[in-house]
This record gives C-alpha cells, sequence and structure tokens, in this order.
C-alpha cells in the first residue's frame, strides 16, 4: 500500500521525463507523434490502476485511519517531512483525479488538440496530474505548498501553447492570480509551522488549534483561505476562470474544472477545518457570504449568457457555472458541521464528474461545428442535436439535469446536504445568518435550473433547420469510450450516495472532532 501511494504520486512524473524522450525503435506506430501520445494514455492507465487497487487494499471499516503512510525527513533543518497517506477524505478525490487524466490522456490520442509538438502536451498532462495527485495525498504543510504550485506551470502552457482564441491572455491571468494568492497562502502556512513548532498536516489536526492563539489562527486563516478561494474560486476571486476556461483545450477545461479547482476546497477541509477551528469560526459567516453571493451571481451570468442575442459562449457558460457549484462547496464547509463538509465533498465529486463530462460535450458541439456561440448552433445553423446528432444531444441534456441537482443523479446529493448543514449550523454560528445563507443558496438552485434548461432547449432543440444541411458525425467510439464511464459514475453517486458518504463521514466526524474519535 506504501508503494502503491508513492507510484501514484511520483509514476507521472517518471512518465512525463520518459514522454520527452526519443520512443524505442519498436514502439513508434505509425509515427513519433502517435508513440507519445499513446504513452501518455499507458502512463496515466498505470496510475489509474494503482489508485483502483489502492481503493481495493483500503480497509473501509476504519476510513478515518491514515493509511498507506510513508513518512521520512527530508529537510531536518526544518523537519520536513515526506509524508503521504489517505484517508477517507483525499481517496475519493485521488481516484478522480487519475480516472479524469486517463480519460483525458485517451480522448487526446484520437483528438489531439492544434498546437506544438504532443510530447511537450504529454509531458505536462503527467506533471500536472503528478502534481494534483500530490496535493492530495501529502501531509506536510510544506510540501501542501509545493504540490499546490506544481499543477499552475503546466496549466499555464496547456492554455498559452494549445488553447483557442485569447488564450495568452487568458494563460496569464490564471498564472497571475493564483500565485499571488499562493504567496499569501505560504506565509498563513509558515505562521502556522513557526508558532505550533511542526508543519505534519496529522499532529497539527490531532492538536485542534490548541497549540496556537486566537489570533494566530484568525491570522492564518485569513492568509490561507485568499490563496485556497483563488484556486477554488470564491467570488469576487473567479474572474480568471471563464477567461481560462474559455481559451483551454477541451481536455485543459476537463482537468481544470474537474480536479484542479477542488484542490482548493479540499485544503479548506484538511487545513483550514481542524487546524485553526478558532479561526475559521471567525470567519466562517463571511466565507457562507461570499459563497451564496457567487452561487447567484454564477447563474445570473449563466442566464445572461444563455438569453438570446446576446452571444453567449458555452464553454465560458459552463465555466460560470462552476462558481455557482463551488459556492455550494464552500457553504457546506463554512458551516462547520459534519451534514454540511460531507455535502461539500460529495459536491466536489459529482462536480469532478458532470463538469468534465460537460466540458467534454461542449468541446465536442465546437469541434463539429467550429463555434461554440449559443446564438450560432441555435440560429441559422439550426444544431437541433437532437435531431442531427441524437446521442450526443442525450448525452448533453443528461449532463445538463446531472449539473442542475435532479434527484437520482450525484449534482443532487451535495448541495442538498450542504443547504441542511446551513440550516442547523455548528454551534457558536449565528444561525439566523444562516438560515438566510440557506434560503439564498436555495434560489440559486432554482436559477441554475433555469439556465440550464434554456442551454437545452436552444442547443438540442435549435431554431429553423436549414434546407440541405450538411451531415454532421454522432458520438463516436473513442467519445463514448472517454464518456461512459463519467456517466455511469454520475448515475451510481446519484443511486447509491453510500458509497462514497460511508468513506467521508468517519474521517469528516474525526476531523472535526479534532481526531479524538
Amino acid at each position: 500500500m506504501q508503494f502503491l501511494l508513492a507510484l501514484i504520486v511520483a509514476g507521472p512524473l517518471l512518465g512525463a521525463a520518459a514522454a520527452l524522450l526519443p520512443a524505442p525503435p519498436g514502439l513508434k506506430g505509425k509515427s513519433p507523434d502517435q508513440a507519445v501520445l499513446r504513452h501518455g494514455v499507458v502512463v496515466t492507465g498505470v496510475i489509474l490502476l494503482a489508485a483502483i487497487v489502492l481503493v481495493l487494499g483500503f480497509d473501509h471499516d476504519q476510513p478515518s485511519r491514515m493509511q498507506a503512510t510513508t513518512d521520512i525527513s527530508w529537510i531536518r533543518a526544518l523537519d520536513v517531512r515526506i509524508h503521504l497517506g489517505v484517508d477517507g477524505i483525499s481517496l475519493p478525490l485521488l481516484v478522480l483525479t487519475a480516472l479524469l487524466s486517463f480519460l483525458c490522456a485517451l480522448y487526446s490520442y484520437y483528438k489531439m488538440p492544434s498546437g506544438p509538438s504532443p510530447k511537450g502536451f504529454v509531458a505536462l498532462l503527467l506533471v500536472l496530474e503528478s502534481g494534483t495527485l500530490a496535493t492530495f495525498a501529502v501531509l506536510d504543510l510544506i510540501l501542501f505548498f509545493l504540490a499546490f504550485e506544481m499543477v499552475l506551470i503546466p496549466m499555464y502552457f496547456l492554455i498559452a501553447r494549445w488553447g483557442g482564441e485569447g488564450k495568452q491572455a487568458a494563460a496569464w491571468k490564471f498564472i497571475l492570480y493564483t500565485l499571488l494568492g499562493s504567496v499569501v497562502m505560504l506565509l498563513g502556512l509558515l505562521l502556522i509551522g513557526v508558532k505550533s513548532g511542526t508543519f505534519d498536516m496529522v499532529a497539527l489536526a490531532t492538536d485542534n488549534g490548541r497549540g496556537l492563539t486566537a489570533s494566530v489562527q484568525v491570522i492564518a486563516v485569513l492568509a490561507i483561505a485568499a490563496g485556497l478561494a483563488v484556486k477554488t474560486p470564491m467570488w469576487p476571486l473567479h474572474s480568471w476562470l471563464p477567461d481560462a476556461h474559455t481559451a483551454a483545450p477541451t481536455v485543459g477545461s476537463v482537468l481544470l474544472a474537474g480536479v484542479l479547482l477542488k484542490m482548493g476546497t479540499y485544503g479548506f477541509v484538511r487545513i483550514v477545518l481542524p487546524i485553526a477551528p478558532d479561526g475559521m469560526r471567525t470567519f466562517a459567516p463571511y466565507l457562507a457570504a461570499f459563497a451564496v453571493a457567487g452561487i447567484i451571481y454564477g447563474s445570473l451570468a449563466c442566464l445572461a449568457l444563455a438569453r438570446p442575442g446576446n452571444k453567449g459562449d458555452l464553454k465560458r457558460l459552463i465555466a460560470y457555472s462552476s462558481v455557482g457549484h463551488m459556492g455550494f462547496v464552500l457553504l457546506g464547509i463554512a458551516t462547520m458541521t459534519p451534514t454540511g463538509v460531507n455535502g461539500a465533498l460529495f459536491a466536489n465529486v459529482a462536480h469532478g464528474l458532470v463538469t468534465g463530462l460537460l466540458f467534454f460535450l461542449v468541446g465536442a458541439v465546437k469541434d463539429r461545428f467550429g463555434t461554440a456561440d449559443l446564438d450560432t448552433l441555435a440560429g441559422a445553423t439550426g444544431a437541433a442535436l437532437y435531431g442531427r446528432a441524437p446521442r450526443l444531444g442525450a448525452l448533453l441534456a443528461f449532463a445538463a439535469v446531472a449539473s442542475l441537482g435532479l434527484p437520482g443523479l450525484a449534482g443532487f446529493w451535495g448541495e442538498m446536504l450542504a443547504l441542511f448543514g446551513a440550516f442547523e449550523p455548528a454551534e457558536g454560528l449565528s444561525r439566523p445568518a444562516f438560515l438566510t445563507f440557506t434560503a439564498i443558496g436555495a434560489f440559486g438552485t432554482l436559477l441554475t435550473a433555469a439556465y440550464l434548461l434554456l442551454v437545452v432547449r436552444r442547443v438540442c432543440m435549435g431554431g429553423p433547420r436549414p434546407a440541405g444541411e450538411t451531415p454532421i458525425d454522432d458520438v463516436q467510439g473513442y467519445e463514448l469510450a472517454a464518456w461512459t464511464p463519467l456517466v455511469a459514475l454520475t448515475v451510481l453517486a446519484g443511486l447509491w450516495p453510500a458509497v462514497l458518504l460511508g468513506l467521508t463521514d468517519p474521517a469528516v466526524q474525526k476531523l472535526l472532532a479534532g481526531g479524538t474519535q
């Protein structure tokens, strides 16, 4: 188990280095480009297989216990250790990252985005996977920061080199926002480490803030939350996200929405909640207020983009929808209750599955019609996917209703539990304030349903279809292979939420109790 977790974290990094080397003579296939793309599929496939074996070997009777741990001294002077481990909170995110990385590599093998040589693309994809996996596996504050930063450079180049219109500006906006937030976050992490005498996240969580004064906790939470909020992204620090998604290639958008945004909310749960509970309690009402503001803002922005005549970009609309969905995650965390935090973790995974599928589908629509402009898709070209590409239209409608939180699909449980948590917040938090946040969040679910159903009506039903229209391809075999796991897991998580909640709940209970359970 120790070896497996180390392989999962370091394997993609080794694969990235190998991707830059010349392919062995017998493995080139039709071309060197094909060989390196196949290499990406194999490496991500091995990591996914290792993650599945890790799940099978995980002690599901004790999901609150750190398992598959490695603890090796690295920088003795600072007591920084290579400390790895996985519990019921991090395991689902680890598997989600491995799955989406493999599906993106598989999709790229058949549909490589236009840009420079595939060598750099595959290497960057693997470095991105390694950094994300490390973020969910490390148990040292300094290592967490390094892993958190490790993903920025590969994502920057994926957008800047393989993106679409406006890619340079979007890439710079992404890197500047996240770097500035990370600098502030590092100061907060160092403050905790210096004042407590350790950077070990398990020891700090067990101490539960008892070794830190209230003022230190408040300052640390303010600094750390600033960096995490940018990556989440929390309104009003979200403005980099729509540009990045609009310009990014399809697989870049899938990974950005599916796993990178989860790094911010994971940091809130793994670091802020257990290590500085008094500081978190001070800022929880403000975090909840920003969360529900993001829910309403994201929904209204999507409604504006979906209206006829506004030249709304479908990728940009899905990006704004992420601001709203991640608002529910932040609201659940802000409640500081097991119900709310479990809802946040569930919504994290559900958002990764559903929004990853949505970006795959929007990318396919854009490839077929040459545009993601809603007015163009629903106007003269008459997209009308139900009639022209019925399987693609059905999948888009399925992803939309999953995203709006239809009962029986994954999107429902996380948002419902987050609202339940806000209805009964933790002791010490203002219940009238959180009841107000609950009402605003519930209204946001109605706005979400409104804009997603409008998108389905306009794109899938379309407008008047011109005579002699050019046929378009329906779902291809490689697309079906990449999308089917996301559809199946969305249904499974919706019908059987205990699969995920059975992992997260004991770990959350222990985390909020300061490691005493």
